[in-house]
């Protein structure tokens, strides 16, 4: 007598769809957790090398969800974001910022994050970036990035870093010894700030970028 096909059991989904979520704050690991809970099996590290201890411990995970902090704050999201992807190169990776800020959506991706989303974005933002992060090929951006750098605003990566440390208050002289350029060139590149940003001093070219998210 022959039997027909049996049908098979349901997969155990928490213990399939497993997500490390590192940041140094306790209440927004916390966060994550309570909204994820029940479709995703949870683990936390505060750090790198706890992430790393995660990995050894439970081996491979489907989606990280990485804290990209701001100034002063603990771990480095770039520098995290390539480790994991080197260390599990099919790894979906979220990054999790603070601000809704372009260059930071755009150093997460290049660094290797299939998704950015913002941490005061609602839930709903979060749970469609986890979502696309553990399929390949997908991307995903949180809505409230801006799409482009308002007009007039666009600036390079090293006039970013030059109107950082004007907003830091250092001199010329000094951007250039922490730059490794000419006080001449940082004075070039100063011309060009104002011109690009219409501003009528270093003052008010700190301004400007604060204003537009260009700097922190």
């Amino acid at each position: 007598m022959s039997v027909g096909p049996t049908r098979p059991e349901a997969p155990d989904v928490s213990s399939e769809r497993r997500c490390l979520v590192i940041d140094d704050e306790p209440l927004v690991r916390l966060g994550v957790r309570e909204l994820l809970n029940g479709i995703w099996e949870i683990e936390e590290a505060s750090d790198f090398e706890g992430a790393l201890q995660m990995l050894t411990d439970f081996g491979d995970f489907d989606v990280a969800i990485v804290d990209m902090p701001g100034p002063g704050r603990g771990i480095a999201g770039t520098s995290t974001i390539r480790a994991l992807r080197e260390r599990q190169p099919g790894l979906g990776i979220v990054a999790h910022g603070e601000r809704p800020e372009r260059h930071l959506a755009r150093e997460a991706v290049s660094a290797g994050a299939a998704a950015f989303v913002v941490k005061s974005s609602p839930p709903e933002e979060l749970e469609r970036a986890v979502s696309a992060a553990s399929r390949d090929g997908k991307s995903f951006v949180d809505p409230a990035v801006p799409s482009k750098v308002p007009r007039g605003t666009a600036v390079t990566k090293r006039q970013r870093e030059i109107l950082q440390l004007m907003a830091d208050g250092h001199s010329n002289a000094t951007i250039a010894r922490r730059l490794g350029l000419s006080t001449e060139t940082v004075k070039t590149h100063t011309k060009r700030l104002l011109a690009r940003l219409q501003a009528r001093d270093r003052a008010h070219a700190v301004a400007i970028a604060l204003r537009n998210a260009l700097i922190e």
